[in-house]
């Protein structure tokens, strides 16, 4: 029995606000696709003040942007990049085509193939998200993806240059200064300058989301992900001072990202509180974890491990941090989180940025359906199949029957045809035997 000790607000605003967001999307939807790229360069206007001459970044451009950036950055960039490159590398090794003869003469098989052409939006906004730039475009480099799009919003009035240094080290093959709904919907539908891609995939606020929903049929999109959401496990043996930390750590992506406390320590569900205070004293992003705290932060107490596991898996949320004596008992039993980080020494810092695993997850309880972003995301399984004579005239046979129970007569014709043309085969084949 779950017993909350602190609840987020209600979200009755929420409706409203999804209801206006959407209609806002809606007019710039429409206003791209009527005008084109004129519209796209008023709402960058509008919205990002940037209306240069092109959106694209020329490579002199590029290399004069990492040439300005500090060696240790460029550096640190490699390192993040190497992970996340060799992690997706092991992954892309487990994709592998198959060819099987499933009865005689049958054969059945599937091929792995990527994608041609993908865009990937990098948000800036209150952070610049370089680590969004390796976790989208270098992972659809390693799936193999022909042409990568990238785009970015404009910082302070130009392009951010460890972001663009990201995007270039990565592998992008277009890089543009572009931001919000017109990037996402110029790599969706196209410009006069920008050719359309077949998928759009990265994280951004509830406009670029909301985006990404709309444009969902006409393009292909990774997930839709909401606010940043963090779930820590903790039993008595947590450190109140670690728990804290990493709650406050992922509330501060923005004031309504949840931060929950789930634990059977009616000591540490107690103690949190006054350490959250303690924290948001000298934390310098203070007034917007501090807010996320108040509005969406959560402490529920629970009476064991089993308790815990059937909590956290009707949460399902998006980065679950595990701080108990045994984390590995949750790795063998949740079955809904987008990411799992066992025990104290990791946190979800190291799987936003470096570790090697991908960032971009499910929110918004998507983890029941899905998993996060990955090379297989940027791959398409596709199937075939091949009959000799012999099999052909077996196969149809059941199948003229099947067809004619649902009525599809056309589809009957078509195995009956192949029965009839290759009735000879079963006869040659019975009289070798």
């Amino acid at each position: 029995m779950a017993r909350y000790l602190k609840q987020r607000v209600a979200g009755s605003e929420a409706v409203a606000a999804d209801h206006a967001v959407k209609a806002t999307v809606e007019g710039i939807l429409d206003d791209i696709r009527r005008r084109g790229e004129a519209a796209v360069r008023d709402l960058s206007a509008r919205f990002d003040q940037w209306s240069p001459e092109t959106f694209r970044l020329s490579q002199a451009e590029i290399d004069d942007l990492i040439t300005g950036l500090p060696a240790q950055v460029i550096d640190d960039i490699r390192f993040a990049q190497a992970q996340i490159r060799h992690f997706a590398q092991e992954q892309r090794k487990a994709l592998r085509d198959i060819e099987i003869e499933t009865l005689p003469g049958v054969i059945l098989g599937h091929k792995n193939i990527p994608l041609d052409s993908v865009g990937c939006y990098v948000p800036g906004g209150r952070y610049p998200m370089v680590a969004s730039a390796h976790m989208t475009v270098l992972t659809a480099k390693v799936a193999g993806v022909r042409r990568v799009v990238a785009c970015t919003p404009p910082s302070n009035g130009r392009p951010p240059a460890a972001t663009i240094a990201a995007m270039a080290l990565a592998g992008a093959d277009e890089i543009y200064i572009l931001g919000g709904v017109q990037a996402v919907a110029a790599m969706a539908l196209g410009t006069e300058s920008m050719a359309p891609v077949d998928m759009i995939v990265g994280p951004g606020n509830a406009f670029v989301a909301e985006a990404k929903r709309q444009l969902f049929g006409q393009v292909g999109i990774d997930l839709l992900a909401g606010p940043t959401e963090i779930l820590v496990i903790a039993d008595e043996t947590a450190d109140v001072e670690l728990v804290v930390t990493d709650l406050l750590g992922q509330a501060e992506h923005g004031p309504t990202s949840p931060a929950i406390l789930l634990t059977t320590s009616q000591a540490l569900a107690a103690a949190v509180p006054a350490e959250v205070e303690r924290q948001l004293r000298t934390l310098p992003t203070a007034a917007i974890a501090g807010q996320a705290w108040r509005d969406y932060g959560e402490i529920i107490l629970v009476e064991s491990l089993a308790d815990m596991v059937a909590e956290a898996d009707r949460i399902a949320c998006e980065h679950v941090e595990v701080l108990t004596a045994n984390p590995r008992y949750f790795l063998e039993h949740l079955k809904n989180y987008g990411a799992l980080f066992l025990g104290k020494e990791t946190n979800v810092a190291y799987g936003d940025k470096v570790i090697g695993t991908n960032h971009t997850l499910p929110t918004k309880r998507a983890a029941r359906y899905t998993g996060g972003l990955w090379v297989g995301k940027f791959i398409k399984t596709v199937t075939y199949q091949e009959c000799t004579a012999e099999a052909s005239r077996m196969i149809g046979e059941y199948c003229a029957r099947l067809c004619e129970i649902e009525g599809f007569m056309g589809h009957k014709e078509q195995a009956d045809l192949r029965v009839r043309r290759y009735a000879s085969a079963g006869i040659a084949e019975a009289s070798r035997t």
